[in-house]
């Protein structure tokens, strides 16, 4: 379950089960602030109902922590089998802090369930902590269910802040306080340390959402991009030659290019006052495009190691900029950060920081804006794919479960799906899709061939038929293209590992065989059918640029024009309307498309509504689903916060409808959904009326023209006819 608001998942999947909350409601029954209270020694509720402190005389120091949940993790890597393995695990984990198990944690404590059943909690520290534990592969999402289901049935005076579920493979903690979610591998546990803290200490841990490269570290890459800029680097060589860095970082920390860091090292054996930094990356690009079987034999040892990548991602001859002893230490920095867990949407925000300095005395930040550009922060993402298509593969498989054909049959289906994104920006959508569909691809094969019933490890280098190339994206900035590729390409490696975690093996990353299809170009300009024929696309999804009608660039109202040349009042319509227009003559070719847009929430409200949505609902558009407005944010360095709906829909008749409304907090990580009918232009669920706009009025009253625009010198005019 991505993080969707820890809350709001227990409130309203659980709380038709509670009993004597009706005349309270879900809040007041579940209320954060009353959980909250005590917390910092470690208790909730009643002073009376005090746990067994589980805290060591002497705290060990996260040092000698980390060490031994190194350790930990060496012992415990092979792990599969709740029954035989969960007990003593979690044992040796509390250890690991210092905590006695024998009189910290209660294994096993039944529990009375609300709907009188009992249950078993596998590890339950009072007031605290609840662990569901699972085998490995398991889903986490259903072991996260059953500790809510514990959750309300303990008694107030021990209902804990924290849930952990885990299948030994992978770690997820819940902060119930916070309402939020972090998640991590076993493998990364000694990194993640803190976030386990509470164990130890009164005071919460404090998590980093993003990736191990947090946002500063990442700006790092902005510093020297400005750098190089001021040296009047500039232009396709020089996007060119960052989107390769970034790789090349990435590539160092996990394995691409063989142990060692031999990248980091090549930066560092450079002079430094970086005369040959710039000679020395291009022999390295120049070795990364050549096969091995190309390769001089008496190549330099420094670069012999090195992997061949393909991919044309450094089979283009550039310029390669002259450092001095500046940008060198730049590079280095940049070189000497942990780039193994980079994150997907960390991606937007480093093209963000570059953006935002176009020269050394001119900011991008214009730029950004007449492009539109909001880098979408990954669980905005997920409000889009999830009810798009993941939502139903995800049925899909659990229905599938009980049926070896069935299963085949998704898994044929993961492998033929394409996702379209005509303004992927630097990709996000893309690449958060290809991860969750990997992601699924993995349970499948697991099901499939009985993974998880003791069969043995899978060799799954040719089972992984999901691939980047299913991908397509349209993106005008020429480096954001690059970045997506890039993107994409990295998360494919994110994956392999993964796979290779759960099954023994997995397909190698490198040479890169497979290529996502970013086109650098301008959406409303060409013919989406050119970069994707419809009768090939499975979903298309995104979000387009946020520019209101009054703001538009001449270049962007001449866009415009040419697609709303047939609308009335088509100079009323903000710029992301023409991705509608688009959207529907596409889907014409295949009318099985789902598709779901990002947009301004002006499109579904006032004057917009009229002047748009009668085309498209005689046009056969019918809307899917929706988020009513929310406030949008995201991953960038601005953070920006504008308010958006999100609009799938499709030109048939949808099966099911649904509303996700964020009345009661326009902030929240999630909507309310509600089934609805129909879906009309103003997201309720009604007839498609549209509200027109006149010039007589509906009674006798006095005429008013331009009753609302104070244009006479500042003040406000009211015209009597």
């Amino acid at each position: 379950m991505p993080e969707k608001g820890v809350f709001a998942a227990i409130n309203h999947q659980r709380i038709a089960g509670v009993a004597n909350t009706a005349d309270r409601g879900p809040v007041a029954a579940f209320d954060t602030e009353e959980l909250g209270r005590g917390l910092s020694d470690g208790r909730t509720g009643q002073a009376t109902r005090q746990p067994v402190s589980p805290f060591p005389e002497a705290t060990l120091s996260f040092v000698e922590i980390r060490r031994r949940l190194s350790a930990f993790v060496i012992q415990w890597k092979d792990a599969k089998r709740e029954n035989a393995d969960a007990k003593l695990f979690w044992a040796r984990f509390y250890e690991c802090y210092g905590v006695r198990p024998e009189s910290a944690t209660i294994y096993e404590k039944a529990v009375d369930k609300l709907d009188g059943a009992r249950g078993f909690i596998d590890s339950f520290i009072p007031g605290r902590l609840i662990v569901e534990h699972k085998s490995r592969g398991k889903s986490l999402d259903s072991a996260f269910a059953q500790a809510t289901d514990y959750f309300l049935a303990l008694p107030e005076g021990e209902r804990p802040r924290y849930i952990i579920t885990s299948d030994f493979a992978h770690f997820r903690l819940y902060d119930l306080k916070s309402d939020t979610r972090s998640e991590c591998r076993l493998v990364d546990l000694p990194k993640r340390a803190g976030w386990f803290s509470f164990l130890v200490e009164s005071d919460a841990p404090k998590i980093v959402e993003e990736s191990p490269v947090n946002r500063q570290a990442a700006y790092a890459v902005s510093k020297l991009h400005e750098a190089l800029l001021r040296a009047n680097f500039r232009g396709r060589d020089l996007e060119t030659f960052l989107t390769r860095l970034l790789f090349c970082f990435f590539a160092d920390d996990t394995g691409i290019f063989g142990p060692d860091n031999l990248f980091r090292q090549l930066v560092e054996r450079t002079r430094e006052d970086g005369r040959d930094t710039g000679a020395r990356l291009a022999e390295l690009f120049d070795v990364l495009d050549t096969p091995d079987s190309e390769r001089q034999s008496n190549l330099d040892e420094a670069l012999s190691p090195f992997a061949y990548i393909n991919g044309n991602l450094f089979a283009e001859r550039t310029r390669i900029p002259a450092f001095d002893n500046q940008m060198r230490a730049l590079l280095v920095q940049c070189a000497e950060l942990d780039w193994s867990g980079i994150s997907p949407a960390i991606f937007g925000a480093m093209f963000q920081g570059v953006l935002e300095v176009h020269t050394p005395d001119e900011k991008r930040q214009a730029t950004r804006r007449e492009l539109g550009a909001h880098y979408t922060s990954e669980r905005n993402i997920l409000r889009v794919i999830d009810p798009l298509f993941m939502d139903d593969l995800r049925a899909e498989f659990e229905k599938a479960k009980r049926s070896k054909p069935r299963l085949k049959a998704l898994y044929d289906r993961l492998a033929e799906i394409t996702c379209f994104d005509p303004a992927c920006g630097c990709g996000n959508f893309l690449v958060i899709a290809y991860r969750e569909l990997r992601r699924l691809e993995n349970e499948v094969i697991a099901e499939l061939f009985d993974f998880d019933r003791g069969r043995g490890l899978l060799d799954v280098s040719t089972l992984c038929r999901v691939r980047v190339s299913q991908f397509y994206g349209i993106e005008i900035d020429d480096a954001a293209v690059h970045i997506a590729r890039v993107a994409l390409w990295i998360t494919d490696h994110q994956m392999n590992l993964e796979s290779a975690q759960r099954f023994g093996n997995t397909r190698p990353t490198v040479p890169l065989v497979d290529t996502p299809h970013i086109h650098c170009t301008n959406a409303l300009r060409v013919d989406w059918a050119v970069v994707l024929p419809p009768q090939k696309c499975s979903y298309l999804m995104g979000n387009p640029p946020f520019v209101g009608a009054k703001l538009m660039s001449d270049a962007q109202r001449e866009d415009t024009r040419v697609i709303f040349h047939e609308f009335k009042n088509g100079g009323l319509l903000d710029y992301v309307s023409a991705w509608y227009v688009k959207a529907m003559s596409y889907l014409k070719g295949n009318p099985a498309i789902d598709a779901a847009f990002v947009s301004t929430s002006s499109i579904t409200q006032g004057e917009q509504v009229a002047a748009l949505w009668p085309h498209l609902i005689v046009g056969g558009v019918r809307i899917r689903f929706a988020h009513r407005t929310f406030r949008w944010s995201n991953e960038g360095k601005g953070n920006a916060a504008v308010h958006c709906v999100i609009v799938g829909f499709c030109l048939r008749e949808p099966s099911r409808r649904t509303i996700y409304d964020y009345a009661s907090d326009i902030q929240a990580d999630s909507g309310i959904a509600i089934e609805a009918r129909r879906i009309n232009p103003y997201l309720v669920d009604g007839p498609d009326t549209v509200l027109i706009n006149r010039r007589e009025p509906i009674c006798a009253a006095l005429h008013i023209g331009i009753g609302n625009k104070p244009i006479d010198g500042g003040a406000l005019p009211l015209h009597r006819r």
